[in-house]
C-alpha cells in the first residue's frame, strides 16, 4: 500500500472514529489477549492516564462546552477532508490539502517517529498568537481546517490540530489526550497533546521539538483531559486526601465550631474550591 493510500485509509478511519465519539464501539475494540504469556514475556502494564492520575468525566462546565463546540466543527471538516483524500485533483480547500500532507507523512512512520512528525509539522505550519490578537476575544477554540487556513493559533489550537492529525495517521483513539496543565510557579495554564507509545506517555508542545515523557513536566500539574469520551478532569491526590480528611470530622465536632470565627471560612471543600478554580481559568497562553 502506498503511503497515500495508507494515509487516505486513515483519514477515512478517522471519519468513522469521530462519528463513533461517545459511543461504546470504541471501548469494545480492545480485546484482551486469550493466551497466557510467559512469564518473561510480560511487560509492564502502560499507563492507563498521563501523569498516572486517574480522571473523571465533567458532565458540564465552561471547559465541555468549549470542546464540545469545536468537536462539532472537527466533525464538519473530516467529511472535507475525507472529500480531499479521495479525490485530491477536485479539492479546492487548501487547509484540507495542508492537513493531508502532514497526516501522509506521518502515516509513513511508526512509533515514536509518527507522533515527532505530526508534532514537527504542525509546530511549523503554525505561527504563535494570541487569541486577542487574532480574534479580538480571551479564548476561543478553532478547529484543524480553520487553524491551518490562518496560519496561526495559540497552544490549544496547535494542540487540536496535532490531536485530530495523529488520529487520521492512524493513532488509535484510546492513546492520544489533549491535556490542559498548569506551571505550578507562575499559575499560567498550557495546552499540549500526550500521546501513549510503547507504554509510555509522550508530550507534544507547540514551544519544542522534543518529545519528552509525561514523568519529565515536574513543574506543571494536570488539569483537564479530552479524548474520544469528552472531556476530563484530573483528580488531584492532595485535594483529595484533604477532603477524606473532612469527611472523617464527627457532627459533634462541627457543632462545636463558632460560627463567627468561620466567616472567612469557604463552605466547600479544598478540592471543590481548586476544582472551581481550576476551571475559570481557561484563558490559555501559547
Amino acid at each position: 500500500m502506498s503511503a497515500f493510500s495508507t494515509a487516505r485509509a486513515g483519514v477515512l478511519a478517522f471519519v468513522f472514529a469521530i462519528n463513533a465519539l461517545g459511543g461504546t464501539a470504541h471501548a469494545a475494540a480492545y480485546a484482551l489477549r486469550d493466551s497466557v504469556a510467559d512469564p518473561a514475556d510480560v511487560q509492564p502494564s502502560p499507563a492507563a492516564e498521563p501523569f498516572g492520575l486517574p480522571t473523571s468525566v465533567l458532565s458540564d462546565g465552561p471547559l465541555r462546552a468549549k470542546w464540545l463546540e469545536v468537536e462539532q466543527t472537527i466533525a464538519k471538516e473530516a467529511a472535507i477532508i475525507a472529500g480531499c483524500g479521495n479525490d485530491p485533483a477536485r479539492c479546492t480547500s487548501r487547509p484540507a490539502i495542508k492537513f493531508l500532507e502532514i497526516v501522509k507523512v506521518a502515516a509513513a512512520r511508526e512509533g515514536l517517529a509518527r507522533l515527532g512528525e505530526v508534532n514537527r509539522a504542525v509546530n511549523l505550519a503554525i505561527r504563535p498568537v494570541s487569541d486577542r490578537a487574532q480574534y479580538g476575544v480571551e479564548d476561543r477554540w478553532a478547529s484543524p481546517l480553520a487553524t491551518l487556513a490562518s496560519g496561526a493559533g495559540d497552544c490549544e489550537d496547535y494542540a487540536i490540530a496535532k490531536l485530530v492529525a495523529l488520529r487520521a495517521a492512524g493513532v488509535p483513539a484510546d492513546d492520544l489526550r489533549l491535556v490542559i496543565i498548569r506551571e505550578t510557579t507562575t499559575g499560567e495554564d498550557h495546552a499540549v497533546v500526550t500521546a501513549r507509545t510503547d507504554g509510555r506517555w509522550r508530550v507534544l508542545d507547540n514551544r519544542t521539538f522534543v518529545m519528552i515523557d509525561d514523568s519529565g513536566l515536574s513543574k506543571y500539574r494536570p488539569l483537564f483531559a479530552i479524548d474520544a469520551e469528552g472531556a476530563k478532569r484530573f483528580e488531584q491526590p492532595m485535594f483529595a486526601q484533604a477532603v477524606r480528611s473532612m469527611m472523617q470530622v464527627r457532627p459533634a465536632e462541627i457543632d462545636t465550631h463558632d460560627p463567627a470565627s468561620d466567616t472567612d471560612m469557604s463552605a466547600t471543600a479544598p478540592g471543590t474550591q481548586a476544582a472551581a478554580s481550576d476551571e475559570l481559568v481557561l484563558t490559555l497562553p501559547m
